[in-house]
């Protein structure tokens, strides 16, 4: 348990502490006095003020017969003697049954250890809850602790694995020491196979480290006996009576299968990026699709998500289309569709640039009227951004898509001069041929350095330009004054760019130049650069029209709630029309958004109408048929009057079994997500649960159980399948139906 303390003086506090204890009923009160004694005796021997504002006063008693503690913080500090004079702002009591703080004291090390890092005391000050605190300390939680419900089992089996390796190595950062679904059932629920590449780096025998770790492991409370599996796998296998009470908790709405992120972190997730002045295109569904469930899946883990549509409205594409607007605008056409008419516009001017080098100069002289500030100019511009913002939250509005921030390019223009002058003066970058750009510095092999390129057999300059000859400015310089502003705004652990793999090359040079240009700084963030492969049609080649135009996204919207409406028209001919359009608005859509997120997202993929509306197979309308087909056991229960509250939840059967072993891995699911930054996971997992649940309705009657008990267990588990599956399709950002 976690207190805010009101005293200031070292034996007041641990007694306020013990007194906490005593409350929450973890201390009989009759016990109070003496176990009080226990630990001053201990504290007055030495002082427990191990210095950075800790003090972890601690004791063996016989009148406690487990391990219980309490955590208190100090706003003014506590005069507790420590080694380093300083006031004490937090406090752990921790008590162990007698005889016992020999065995414990590598948990007071780790606690101590814990405890020392600055990010994880300026958590503890954020801390509300048990269950909080509980996730947040889980690194330094017993091995041979009950179960405890608050701590999904997949967590207290990886924090005691964490234990065992270091009491076996003392030196290893265990921070790699995790479990993972176990890929083949009959052999369990988790597995890890981490002792393999830490007996590898030390040159041990891998079998021989799993049995050494295996003999310091006490997981008997969760797990049925572990076994050493292959060249030093560690296979689990859940107790049936835990996997029933995690499920239990789960029905009782405790959890849905997952926790908060013990140390949450500020992340910065830069997506979609579409262009003024430009329609949306089939390529946005990409980057906006990827970049939405991401930012969906960290939130949901309690992450600090800023979300920042970085809108393309600032270069040389707007002294062309402002020559436009001045001489061949169309003003009902502009009015009709702006989007259409703006585009015309590029299209003519552009081609008379192409054509006669006059109006290219024309056009570039309304640039440098806009770069210089000129009213009419500016307000044009403007009005442009304000016309293709209306389109692009059209779209955003049907795909369900919020951005916390949208800050464009232009945004960044008053500090690119600034860059640019800062790279020069710390000889970072330097003038070539007219322009300003960064070189290689000679520090990485060639083959590694990303300013260098190999043409011919030789390797040659290839500069990340930051101003050009003609003096403009360019993406790589606006880029960096981004790092640079957030960084300063927001102070996010990471910054992640969804933009397609094509963007590799200037990503690589962008985050290089950034680490040469702020190496203090970026070691303090990590850059990303999630990328994706392109959409293909059915002859291979990137998707067009049948013309061979690029494939507007509102209406690739539009054909797929058309083809939807068609499926539900012939399937379910008798519903209203106004019920047959919501539905296949919701199926349409969902199908377009699961098709483009299912596959690797680094992978090209064929785009194919057939494939991503069928009813079969790894689709966005399997998976919300799936979900009505839960919803529709549990309205039927409802309507006979079978209203259930389940007491327990039986797992007789296998397939009840297998359904209950896949809700778990839910969690271990979204943090893989949010690790590795691939929503391809959690699809994946999706149709799996799917599959699952049809195996146990069709081996495992619900509503015609052969009891009460066992009808109460598996509507439970059909709800839980209904909630998880619906959890999951909205972090993919597709709606679910009641009926289909």
């Amino acid at each position: 348990m976690i207190i805010d303390l009101q005293a200031n003086e070292r034996w007041q506090v641990i007694d306020e502490l013990i007194d906490s204890l005593v409350a929450a009923g973890k201390i009989i009160p009759q016990n109070r006095d003496a176990i009080s004694a226990a630990v001053k005796k201990r504290e007055a021997a030495m002082s427990t003020g191990i210095g950075f504002g800790i003090g972890i006063p601690h004791a063996s008693s016989n009148l406690v017969s487990e391990v219980i503690y309490a955590l208190g913080r100090s706003r003014q500090g506590v005069n507790f003697n420590s080694l380093d004079g300083q006031p004490v702002h937090l406090v752990w009591l921790f008590l162990v049954p007698e005889g016992q703080i020999q065995k414990h004291l590598h948990t007071l090390a780790n606690i101590a250890k814990l405890l020392h890092q600055p990010d994880i005391r300026a958590a503890l000050d954020r801390v509300q809850s048990e269950t909080e605190l509980q996730d947040l300390l889980r690194p330094v939680m017993l091995g041979n602790a009950p179960f405890s419900p608050s701590m999904l089992p997949h967590k207290q089996i990886e924090s005691a694995l964490q234990s065992a390796v270091q009491a076996v190595l003392p030196e290893a950062d265990v921070s790699a020491v995790l479990v993972r679904p176990c890929p083949d059932p009959k052999f369990g629920d988790y597995q890890t196979n981490a002792l393999m590449a830490l007996a590898k780096a030390r040159k041990l025998n891998p079998r021989q480290l799993a049995t050494q770790v295996l003999a310091k492991l006490e997981v008997s409370a969760v797990c049925e006996p572990v076994e050493i599996a292959g060249a030093g796998f560690l296979n689990f296998r859940l107790k049936s009576t835990v996997l029933a009470e995690v499920l239990a908790g789960a029905a009782r709405g405790e959890h849905l299968f997952f926790r908060r992120a013990a140390r949450p972190r500020t992340v910065v997730i830069d997506f979609s990026a579409p262009n003024v002045a430009k329609p949306m295109h089939v390529g946005h569904i990409r980057s906006t699709g990827i970049g939405d469930a991401l930012q969906r899946t960290l939130r949901l883990l309690g992450h600090d998500v800023k979300s920042d549509n970085h809108i393309g409205d600032w270069g040389t594409q707007f002294g062309k289309l402002l020559l436009g607007w001045k001489e061949i605008l169309d003003r009902p056409a502009l009015e009709k569709n702006a989007i259409a008419e703006l585009e015309r516009l590029y299209k003519v001017i552009n081609a008379e640039c192409d054509a006669h080098p006059a109006r290219l100069e024309a056009a570039k002289a309304e640039l440098v009227k806009l770069q210089a500030g000129d009213a009419e100019n500016t307000a044009i511009w403007k009005q442009m951004i304000a016309l293709s913002q209306q389109q692009f939250d059209a779209i955003y509005g049907r795909l369900g898509v919020k951005f916390d921030f949208s800050l464009g390019e232009s945004f960044y223009n008053p500090w690119l001069g600034e860059v640019v002058n800062d790279l020069v003066q710390r000889g970072i970058a330097r003038a070539s041929q007219g322009a300003i750009g960064v070189f290689s510095d000679g520090s990485m092999p060639p083959k590694e350095d990303v300013f260098l390129a190999n043409r011919d057999g030789e390797w040659v300059d290839d500069p990340a330009l930051v101003r050009k000859s003609d003096g403009g400015f360019n993406y790589m310089t606006t880029d960096l004054a981004t790092i640079d502003y957030r960084l300063k705004t927001w102070a996010p652990a990471e910054i992640v760019y969804v933009v397609d793999d094509r963007q590799a090359g200037h990503f690589k040079k962008l985050f290089a130049t950034f680490a040469r240009w702020q190496p203090d700084a970026a070691k303090k963030v990590k850059l990303v650069h999630v990328g994706f492969g392109k959409i293909l049609g059915d002859d291979g080649k990137p998707f067009k029209t049948r013309s061979g135009d690029t494939v507007k996204l509102g209406d690739l919207l539009d054909e797929a709630e058309e083809r939807a409406f068609n499926i539900v028209s012939a399937k379910s001919p008798e519903l209203a029309e106004p019920q047959r359009r919501e539905i296949a608005r919701v199926v349409g859509l969902g199908a377009v958004k699961y098709a483009d997120l299912l596959p690797n997202r680094q992978s090209d993929y064929v785009f194919n109408w057939d494939k991503m509306l069928a009813l079969q197979g790894n689709t966005a309308p399997y998976l919300q048929y799936a979900y009505a087909r839960t919803r529709s056991i549990s309205r039927k229960a409802e309507e006979s009057g079978l209203h259930y509250q389940p007491a327990g939840i039986q797992l007789a059967a296998p397939e009840e079994r297998a359904l209950a072993g896949h809700l778990l891995n839910f969690s271990l699911t979204l943090e893989a997500v949010a690790e590795e930054l691939r929503p391809n996971y959690l699809c994946n997992y999706l149709f799996e649960l799917a599959g699952k649940f049809t195996g146990f309705y069709e081996h495992c009657p619900v509503l015609k159980a052969p009891d009460e008990v066992t009808r109460n267990s598996r509507l439970a588990l059909c709800d839980l399948t209904a909630r998880v599956l619906q959890q999951g399709l909205r972090i993919l950002g597709i709606e679910t139906l009641e009926q289909m």
